[in-house]
Parts: C-alpha cells; sequence; structure tokens
C-alpha cells in the first residue's frame, strides 16, 4: 500500500508558509514546515518527501546551499526540489538555482492555480514512482526462481550449497562442482564481522529475507563486493526447507561511484577535500558549534614564494610541491579535522570541536597552527631528472597563517573564510612563516599565554614557585593532616592565579616536571618535620595531575622520592580525581596497587563531581574520599546538597574509606558535615594556604 505522500514547505516568514499551505488544502498529501534550512534537512533526513517547496532567502543558510546538501545525500538526492522566492528574478540567480539542483522555480507573488498544477503533477510522479518501487519488490522476489543474469544458489537449511546458476559460475569463478555439497563459507572474504552475520540471519530468521551489500571471494582469492538478496523457503509446516541467494557483482558500480564522489568532493592532485567538500564540513561544524557551545576554528594557510619554485622548476616541480605539502599536513591534525586544498598554493584547515573557553580555544588553535609550520619549515626532497637519470634537489618551504575562531554566531562561510584570509595577510606582512589571528583581541591573548608559558618554564629554575600548606583537621578541630598548595611569585606579574597558571601547565606539558618537583618537596618538608612532636604526626596531601599519573615511570618516581627523603610513606597521600582514574581504569588500578604496596595512601579528590561508579571504587585500593566544596558551599540552603553529601559519607564508610570535606568556610558548615558523619575537614574557617613558615607557627599555637 502507497503511503500518503508528504510535501515539505521550507520558508523562514511564517506567513508565507500559512500562503502556501492555504493554495495546497485540500490535497492529497501531508503538508510539513521548516522555519529555517538547518530544521529542513534535518526533517529530509527523517522522512521521505514527494516534494520540497523551498525558499531561497533565509538566514543562516539560504536555499541555494540546502538544495546543494540535499543533493549531496544519496537519501535525498531525488526529491523534487521547487524554489518559490521574489528575492532572486535575474538569469543567473536561476541558473545558479538549477546548478544546485532545483527541479523547478516559481517566482513570488505566485498563482495559486500555476503552483497547484505543478503540485499535483510532481504527487502523480511520485505515486507513480512508489508502484514501480512495489513492482520491482515483486520482481525481486520472483526472480529467485528464475535463471537470470544474476549470480544464483539454493541451498539447504544448513547453508549447504545445493545448485548453482551459469552467472554464479562467470562471477566468482567457481564451477557449480567446486562448491556443491559445501558450506556457503567457501565464499566469505573474512571482511564481514561476527556481528553483521549474527544480525542478518537474525533479520532471515524473523523475517523470511534479508538484502544488503557484502564483500564475497572469488575462486582466485580476489575479495569484490556485491549486493546480495537471501530469501527463506518454508514449507507447509512453516519450517526452512531452503535458502535461495540472488547476488550481483557491484564492483564497477563502487568504483565509478568513487571516481564521482572523488571528482565531486576531492582534489585531484593532493587527495584533499576541495571546497565543495570543505563548506559541507563547516555548515556541519558549525552546527555542532550551535549544539555543544565549543569553539571551531578556521586557518587559512599560503604557501611563502611558491610562485619562485614553479618560475624556475617549472608547474610539475611545483606540484611535487604541493603534493608533499598536503601529506604534511595531514599528519598534523586530528582524524574529525579537515584540511582542504582551496586553490593553488591556497590551503584551509578547520578544526572542530575545541575548548568551550575562548583562551583555551585560541591556545589549542594556536598549538596545531604551530605544529603545522614547523613540519612544513622542514627541507623538501623533490625528485628531478637530469640527464635522462634520477635525482632529487632539497627545497626549503614555509607558510603563513590566518586564524579566526568561530563559535555559534551566524556569520556566513564567506566571511569566515574572509577573516581567516584577512589575518594570513596580516601573517605574511609580519615577515612570514608566522601565525596570525584576526581578531586583535586573540591575538593579545596568544601573546600574552606565549610569555605566560615562556615565564612559566623558567619559573622552576628561577626559584619561582612557592609551596603553601592549608590545614587539615578532625571533628574537635585538631590538626591531622596538610595539603601542598602551589603559587607562583613572577617577578613581573606578582602572585598569579593557580587557575591561571595551572591550566596552562596542564596544556603545555610543564605540569609533569612541576608535579615531581611538588611531591619530591612534599616528603623532604615531611623529612624535616619528622622530628617534630606536632607536625610530624602530620600526612601531607598532594595533587597528582593527569599528565604527571599517566607517566610510565610515576610509582618510581614516587619511590625514589620516599626513599630519599627517608620518610614513613604513610604520611604521604596523593590526590588524584576521578578524571584521572577514569581515563584507562585499567592503567590506574595497576599504579594504584603499586603505590599501594609502598605504603602511600591514596585519595580520590573532587568526589562526586565525575562519573562516580560503585563497581570502580569497589576495584581501586582507596583510603579515603574527598567532598567537593561545590557541595559544601552551598551545603545550608541547599537539600540536594546536603543529600549527596550525606550519601557520599555513607558510601565512604561501606567501603571502610575515610571522607574529608573540603571549602569549610562557616562554623555551620561544620557542624552540620559533623552531624553528617564527616570526620575531616579543611578550608579557610580554620586555616588560609600559607607559607611553610606561618603554617608552622599556625601550629605550634593549637
Amino acid at each position: 500500500m502507497i503511503a500518503r505522500p508528504k510535501i515539505l514547505i521550507v520558508d523562514d516568514n511564517p506567513a508565507n508558509r500559512l500562503a502556501v499551505r492555504t493554495i495546497l488544502k485540500g490535497m492529497d498529501a501531508e503538508l510539513r514546515e521548516a522555519g529555517n534550512g538547518f530544521d529542513a534537512l534535518t526533517m529530509s533526513m527523517e522522512e521521505e518527501y514527494a516534494l520540497i517547496l523551498l525558499d531561497v532567502h533565509m538566514p543562516e543558510m539560504d536555499g541555494f546551499e540546502v538544495c546543494e546538501q540535499l543533493r549531496a545525500d544519496p537519501r535525498t538526492a531525488e526529491t523534487p526540489v521547487i524554489f518559490l522566492t521574489a528575492a532572486y528574478k535575474e538569469l543567473a540567480d536561476k541558473v545558479r538555482g538549477y546548478v544546485a539542483g532545483a527541479t523547478d522555480y516559481l517566482a513570488k507573488p505566485i498563482e495559486d492555480h500555476i503552483l497547484k498544477a505543478k503540485v499535483q503533477v510532481f504527487l502523480k510522479l511520485y505515486n507513480q514512482h512508489c508502484l514501480l518501487q512495489e513492482s520491482n519488490d515483486f520482481l525481486r522476489v520472483a526472480a529467485t526462481v528464475f535463471e537470470s543474469q544474476e549470480g544464483m544458489l539454493v541451498t539447504d537449511a544448513n547453508n549447504v550449497i545445493l545448485r548453482v546458476n551459469n552467472a554464479f559460475t562467470r562471477i566468482t569463478g567457481h564451477q557449480p562442482e567446486d562448491v556443491i555439497g559445501k558450506n556457503t563459507r567457501v565464499l566469505k572474504s573474512g571482511r564481514q564481522s561476527a556481528y553483521f552475520y549474527e544480525v542478518m540471519w537474525g533479520e532471515l530468521a524473523q523475517n523470511g529475507y534479508w538484502q544488503g551489500e557484502i564483500w564475497n571471494c572469488r575462486k582466485n582469492g580476489e575479495e569484490y563486493p556485491c549486493w546480495l538478496t537471501i530469501s527463506a523457503v518454508s514449507n507447509s509446516d512453516g519450517k526452512v526447507t531452503n535458502y535461495v541467494g540472488a547476488f550481483s557483482d557491484i564492483t564497477s558500480h563502487k568504483q565509478a561511484e568513487e571516481k564521482i564522489h572523488n571528482l565531486a568532493f576531492y582534489d585531484p592532485l593532493t587527495g584533499l577535500p576541495n571546497r565543495r567538500l570543505l563548506f559541507d564540513r563547516i555548515a556541519l561544524a558549525k552546527a555542532s558549534s550551535v549544539r555543544n557551545r565549543n569553539y571551531g576554528a578556521l586557518m587559512f594557510l599560503d604557501l611563502d614564494n611558491f610562485k619562485v619554485l614553479n618560475d624556475t622548476r617549472g608547474h610539475e616541480m611545483g606540484d611535487r610541491l604541493l603534493v608533499e605539502v598536503a601529506r604534511r599536513l595531514q599528519n598534523g591534525i586530528r582524524e574529525r579535522d579537515t584540511i582542504a586544498r582551496f586553490g593553488g598554493d591556497e590551503f584551509v584547515v578547520m578544526l572542530d570541536d575545541l575548548d568551550a573557553d575562548e583562551t583555551r580555544a585560541v591556545s589549542q588553535a594556536e598549538g596545531v597552527a604551530e605544529k603545522l609550520l614547523s613540519s612544513l619549515a622542514e627541507p623538501y626532497l623533490l625528485p628531478i631528472s637530469v640527464r635522462d637519470s634520477q635525482t632529487t634537489i632539497e627545497h626549503r618551504c614555509t607558510a603563513s597563517i590566518g586564524i579566526t575562531l568561530f563559535h555559534f554566531q551566524q556569520d556566513s562561510m564567506e566571511e569566515m573564510l574572509k577573516r581567516a584570509d584577512a589575518a594570513m595577510y596580516q601573517a605574511k606582512a609580519a615577515g612570514r612563516n608566522v601565525t596570525r589571528f584576526f581578531d586583535p583581541a586573540m591575538q593579545k591573548i596568544v601573546q600574552m599565554r606565549s610569555e605566560m608559558e615562556a615565564q612559566l618554564r623558567n619559573s622552576l629554575s628561577n626559584h619561582e614557585l612557592i609551596p603553601y600548606y592549608q590545614l587539615q583537621v578532625d571533628t574537635a578541630g585538631s590538626p591531622i593532616g596538610v595539603e601542598v598548595l602551589l603559587r607562583w611569585n613572577q617577578p613581573e606579574r606578582g602572585m598569579v592565579d593557580p587557575a591561571e597558571f595551572i591550566s596552562l601547565a596542564e596544556d603545555t606539558g610543564y605540569i609533569v616536571p612541576i608535579g615531581c618537583w611538588v611531591l619530591e618537596h612534599a616528603c623532604q618538608q615531611l623529612k624535616q618535620w619528622q622530628g617534630n612532636a606536632r607536625l610530624g604526626k602530620l600526612s601531607m596531601a598532594v595533587n597528582v595531575s593527569a599528565r604527571q599519573f599517566k607517566q610510565s615511570d610515576f610509582v618510581d618516581r614516587v619511590g625514589a622520592a620516599i626513599t630519599n627523603a627517608g620518610i614513613d610513606p604513610a604520611r604521604l597521600k596523593l590526590e588524584l580525581t576521578e578524571s584521572v582514574i577514569l581515563d584507562n581504569v585499567n592503567d590506574a588500578v595497576d599504579k594504584m596497587f603499586e603505590l599501594k604496596k609502598i605504603g602511600v595512601k591514596i585519595s580520590m579528590d573532587d568526589f562526586g563531581t565525575g562519573y562516580s561508579s560503585l563497581s570502580y571504587l569497589q576495584r581501586l585500593p582507596i583510603d579515603e574520599l574527598k567532598i567537593d566544596q561545590s557541595f559544601v558551599q552551598d551545603l545550608i540552603g541547599s537539600v540536594s546538597n546536603k543529600n549527596i553529601v550525606k550519601t557520599i559519607i555513607g558510601l565512604a564508610n561501606a567501603l571502610n574509606m575515610g571522607v574529608i570535606a573540603e571549602g569549610v568556610e562557616s562554623r555551620e558548615q561544620f557542624e552540620l558535615l559533623k552531624d553528617k558523619g564527616c570526620k575531616g575537614f579543611q578550608g579557610y574557617l580554620f586555616s588560609l594556604p600559607v607559607p611553610v613558615a606561618e603554617f608552622e607557627a599556625l601550629i605550634a599555637e593549637h
């Protein structure tokens, strides 16, 4: 039975959509509406439409771009599209509409009877198409009992081959005697997974029919794609007695598809995406940015002095350089990013799904750009023929890169590319082989961050990093431990906020040597306090970053720091966040058990802010859960936070773990946490983070 046809009306003006709906009222079709191009594309992927009536002039994505994307998708490539617009009446614009893939073109104001007549024609064509599809389905079923140009085989219920036709032999190379009496496994290529066959046989068992693309193997070992239809034959009792398979070799079809696709979307010289595919990827990236609020970046890259090579060595040598440049660029980006050849010696790089924070996104984009510049600046060995012999010449080539970020703004792709292009010319003007951001404010962020990074790398050797200590107490307010925290006293900047330099250290990887220094310093400080009656009883908590924990020699470094200082390892407590552990649970478990063998205590920091799971908590040798300060800050006025804190404390007790709350700033919070069963506390109520001398004086007062 043919489903009732659907018509999609796409126009950003509700009044226009209502007008079209009114004209088409009474027609035997379901009318759907979309107010913008993005919704239209989404709806066209979800349902089949007999006709799309598409306005051209729309914000965000105009009708031309919507039509191009519809034509690029196999599911909508054949859907008729009629442009309805008053915005474009020139011949060139109409031509552009047809090039984009429009089936017909009506200018506003639209005459009712003309629109009705055209829609009736397309509905009739759609119904005929549906009838034809039904006929084709019937013919495919009927073909199971006739000899045809398709390869055919009949098996018993156990997949033992009983009969094959001539087309089977022609396609596979197997003579009937080669396969009759054997299981169909002799035809398998091994490309499909066990899950693929599980699904296939599941559909056969449920529906008695399966159809799809599959890779098989010819007698000579060559693998080939085929379109296979399998029908189950049942007896009068409903029991399957045979399977009939019909297949055709689609190698040439796949090759033609691939060739057409490559010609349409890829640069023939470098194999990189071309402008058309780049624009598709940018549209998807912009849509993704709207959803996840993350930044993306466009880089416009131009080779420096490329014309000199073309003029002196010829275009063939220039092409060889472009191919090598493309290879290096591809090796320098993530798999989900896009590098496209824009034309000549110009390339565009699109970075998708950067950080949601602008400063971090700028840093990430700059990092990729610097990596690309470094790779491109390496010497090129280009092949050349000299007197009938092959040799190579060394050529050096740099590039200039302009960058612009995009967030979820509605700027057009053309505008974004113009900004990146303008930034690239700023890079050229700055001396070439450099990166420039379009927005001066972004460029300033990059410069400031670059300066801070250079200063941070010298912070250890210049003795600018200072350990601060914050007291941890029990329910009586008596000292039980201390957490070592880091402060940076930079001569030019003064005391730098830890939120600024810790994230920078994480991004640059410099957190590893800083973390090692803090660990060693903490152990030496414990050694100095060892003979003190009060200080010698305290445990010391040290934060461990994700990068530091991932180091293969991390456990050895901890052991060496303890041994060199000659301290009781039980007084050292390492604080790990949930994200550090969950990044690679198996590796984390192994390292944590090795640390436990040494005798070190382990605390899970910021507990409750990640993806806490009882299953992994039971596996991990954790001594303590640390309640994140975000739950403590709103503890008094938030019932949910009270319940969360109570749950964490109960969980710690059930798993025989200690528990400590951080961020305690008021006596009311302190008393409430005690009532909930918390045993350890840390926060401004008891002590600010202070230098070692002030901390020792604080302990003396207790």
